[in-house]
Formats: structure tokens, C-alpha cells, sequence
């Protein structure tokens, strides 16, 4: 039987963005990856609900050489220990090199769907960005955005202020 899950991106939702000059961006160092409250109680109350939750999280600071792999790897592993994930997928491309992982493609949700026997139509992508909704959306998943101050305007099945209040939505209409 196919599993539900959750797919969570990882800047803005699972920790802080980092705003330089005015324009949010991911963290490049562990001191600035800072997670964000009550992440974990939220993966764990959608684990408890029968969903796997799974990060698909686009890294291209990494092929910029803004940030070194052994840096992603240490956040990588950060939030394997500190949040109850199922698995943790990372696209550290940059848009010129065409991948087919990079949000806004659904790579990395189809190969999870793959790797995990993940029912993509009763599962849900939760982000920050149009490209996470375009991602959740081209894999065939419910598609939920996090309301922010720089993402206006974007499309979504549903639009939230916290992931408690999306994992709340997830749970409370699971039939959605």
C-alpha cells in the first residue's frame, strides 16, 4: 500500500532565511542555520498522522562555491538528528546545469515517491516559494505556501502563516 507524505522545503520552512541586502537567501554557515520554532513538534505530529515527511531542498550555493558540501552535509545532518524526517533530498545545482532535481522540476519529489511508495496525489509539498508550489504542483501534490513578507502573489492550493497551521490543515482534512 502507497504511503502519504509530507515534503517540506528547507529554507524558510524547516529554518530561518537569511536576508542580505534586503533579499532572502539561504544560510551559508552553521551559525546561520537556525531552525525554525517548533519545527520538530510539527514533523512529529504529521509522522504521528500516518504521513511521511520527507525535505526537498534546493542548495546551488554549493555549485556557486558560496558554501562547501561539508558545510550542506553538517546542516544535513543537523536536522536528521533534531527533526523526525524520513529522508532528506538536496539539489546543489545551479539553474545552467539543468538538472531535472532543481525545484521548480519535481525530480527530487518523483524519487522519493519512487524510493519511499509515496501516493503523490494525497500528498502534500509545503514551501516558501513559487518554485516549491510549481514543484509540488508538476509531481501531482496538493501544494500548500507559507505566507510571507517576499512571496506574494504566488499560486497555491492553500496559503498558510505557520507550518503548525499547515500540518493542522493536513491532518484535520486528510480526505483534501
Amino acid at each position: 500500500m502507497k504511503k502519504r507524505a509530507v515534503f517540506l522545503d528547507r529554507d524558510g520552512v524547516i529554518n530561518k532565511i537569511v536576508f542580505r541586502e534586503g533579499q532572502p537567501e539561504s544560510p551559508r554557515s552553521l551559525e546561520e542555520f537556525v531552525m525554525n520554532d517548533g519545527i520538530r513538534e510539527t514533523a512529529r505530529k504529521l509522522k504521528d498522522a500516518g504521513f511521511r515527511v520527507i525535505v526537498v531542498s534546493n542548495q546551488p550555493d554549493v555549485a556557486r562555491g558560496r558554501m562547501t558540501q561539508g558545510t550542506l552535509d553538517l546542516m544535513n545532518q543537523r536536522i536528521a538528528c533534531e527533526i523526525p524526517v524520513d529522508d532528506i533530498y538536496v539539489c546543489p545545482h545551479d539553474d545552467s546545469q539543468q538538472c531535472t532535481c532543481r525545484k521548480p522540476k519535481p525530480g527530487m519529489l518523483m524519487k522519493a515517491a519512487l524510493e519511499w511508495n509515496i501516493d503523490l496525489s494525497s500528498s502534500f509539498m509545503i514551501g516558501d516559494t513559487w518554485k516549491d508550489m510549481e514543484a509540488g504542483k508538476a509531481a501531482g501534490c496538493k501544494t500548500i505556501l507559507l505566507n510571507t513578507p517576499y512571496n506574494r502573489d504566488i499560486q497555491s492550493d492553500f496559503s498558510v502563516k505557520s507550518l503548525k497551521e499547515a500540518a493542522d490543515l493536513i491532518i484535520q482534512n486528510c480526505h483534501l
